[in-house]
């Protein structure tokens, strides 16, 4: 049974675990661990986790592979532990990890580390995965999900223990295992938690390395996992030049690839509400997230009340001189190989606080503000990039049409996500026909999207770029159909 993660938990988890810790730590600053990785005392692995990290992608393709025999002997209820095993993992070291993560990428928010952690919970599990049965005069058939057997599964830095946790719950559930090869600023805090799993993994099921990982990822290390016998399936989560590299490799590959999510306000809207549910999803990880709301569109009629709105419950504005500045800080100009100039993110900058983003735009403001917005114009750097941090563009726009139409342009047909604050269906449906997003919200923050405030479940990898969606267990596996012939009907 799962616990709900809402809006208000969300909001309120740090302080209550820091209470119940009795720390004074604050949600955004970083901190080492202060705890060494769990080492079992009876059964665990003898030695002490090391087994799951492995120098090359090849060692760990062979022992995932191993370990995936293992793991068939072990059944659905052997599955069904090790799913359990992650999560109650995940809950128990939610504050210990999102500390170690921040430390190490410096990206982010320590409160939506953790609550991250927590939200592991409700991933589905075995439960997923339901055959279809068949009978009539001439037998019958059955149609089971069948697991591909080892995935190499690709992680980012923005989330690197939570998109670790969600993939390995999806994918052993199907029945798979996994080789991780992390994105290198996030390695240190992958290879702890994949420590972690297997040494308790072991200590209940008696097998370790069905989740493997390479020590220190490289571009060697993902070509080597590419070209590995044992990979049946890729599971990208990160830029548009993994995606494509994987899409390349001539295995079957889903790949959850970038976003540049548009929201749109129209003078029907709660615009209260929509205030506090777009600021919530932008600033949430200070807006590392791939669904989370990346540019405004606001129509005429509501643009000035939505403005005060906006402040009022903590967006900070710059003007036009700090917008310049800060965008000269955030973007510079490159060319491609076709002569094309084109904007480049500082990757400094990525995930940093809204005040760091204020101070490089001149402008002192509290270290708590969640997010800073600036008016412009849709062919701003800020509205056309996907830029992962809490500084928000503002569009007026006179009408739903031509605030659909941007919103478009914006979202670079890339159908990750979307939302729109509205009373109006009509004008739902025409931004849900024009984007056809992978995920839309209607007055909601893009949270509910991933069932934060809104019913669903949440996944760190989202498939847009090769149509499966939000991953469940059932992405990972075959359809297999067993069929019996003969007149095996009594009635």
């Amino acid at each position: 049974m799962t616990t709900k993660l809402d809006e208000k938990m969300v909001r309120n988890i740090v302080s209550n675990v820091l209470a119940q810790l009795g720390t004074g730590a604050t949600p955004s600053s970083p901190s080492a661990p202060s705890a060494a990785p769990f080492t079992p005392k009876k059964k665990g692995c003898d030695c002490g986790g090391s087994c799951s990290v492995f120098p090359t992608a090849d060692k760990a393709c062979e022992a995932a592979a191993d370990a995936f025999t293992q793991l068939q002997k072990a059944g659905v209820e052997g599955r069904r532990k090790i799913v359990n095993i992650i999560k109650k993992t995940c809950t128990e070291k939610q504050v210990e990890w999102g500390k170690f993560e921040l430390a190490e990428t410096k990206v982010g928010q320590l409160d939506a580390k953790i609550a991250k952690l927590v939200g592991i919970e409700n991933i589905p599990g075995v439960e997923w995965l339901q055959p279809l049965g068949m009978s009539g005069d001439r037998g019958i058939t059955m149609e089971e999900n069948t697991p591909f057997g080892v995935i190499g599964a690709i992680t980012p830095v923005t989330h690197s223990i939570p998109t670790i946790a969600c993939n390995a719950i999806n994918m052993i559930a199907a029945g798979n295992t996994l080789v991780v090869n992390a994105h290198p600023g996030g390695a240190k805090s992958a290879v702890l938690a994949v420590k972690e799993f297997n040494n308790r993994i072991h200590a209940e099921l008696g097998f370790s390395n069905v989740i493997t990982i390479i020590e220190e990822p490289s571009i060697e290390s993902f070509n080597e996992l590419c070209a590995n016998e044992h990979i049946g399936l890729l599971c990208i989560t990160g830029g548009p030049g993994v995606v494509d590299a994987a899409m390349k490799s001539g295995k079957r590959a889903i790949c959850a690839g970038p976003g540049n999510p548009p929201v749109l306000v129209d003078e029907s809207a709660d615009i209260n509400q929509a205030a506090a549910d777009i600021l919530l999803g932008a600033s949430f990880d200070n807006n590392l997230l791939c669904i989370g709301e990346k540019q405004i569109f606001v129509v005429e009629k509501a643009y000035s009340s939505f403005i005060r709105a906006f402040e009022a419950v903590g967006a900070v504005k710059l003007g036009s001189n700090e917008l310049q500045r800060l965008t000269k800080e955030v973007f510079t100009e490159s060319k491609d190989a076709g002569g094309c100039s084109h904007a480049v993110l500082n990757r400094d900058l990525v995930g940093a606080d809204a005040a760091v983003l204020a101070k490089r735009a001149g402008k002192t403001i509290a270290a708590n503000t969640p997010l800073v917005y600036a008016e412009t114009t849709l062919e701003h750097p800020f509205v056309m990039e996907e830029q992962m941090m809490p500084m928000i563009p503002v569009i007026r726009v006179p009408s739903v049409e031509e605030g659909v139409r941007q919103a478009l342009i914006s979202e670079h047909g890339y159908r990750h996500s979307s939302m729109i604050h509205t009373m109006n269906v009509a004008h739902m449906t025409l931004m849900a026909r024009a984007l056809d997003s992978t995920i839309f919200v209607k007055n909601g923050s893009c949270l509910a999207g991933l069932g934060i405030g809104g019913e669903g479940y949440p996944s760190f990898s989202i498939a847009t770029t090769t149509g499966e969606g939000i991953t469940t267990p059932m992405t990972f596996t075959r359809r297999r159909r067993c069929v019996l012939v003969d007149q095996l009907k009594i009635y």
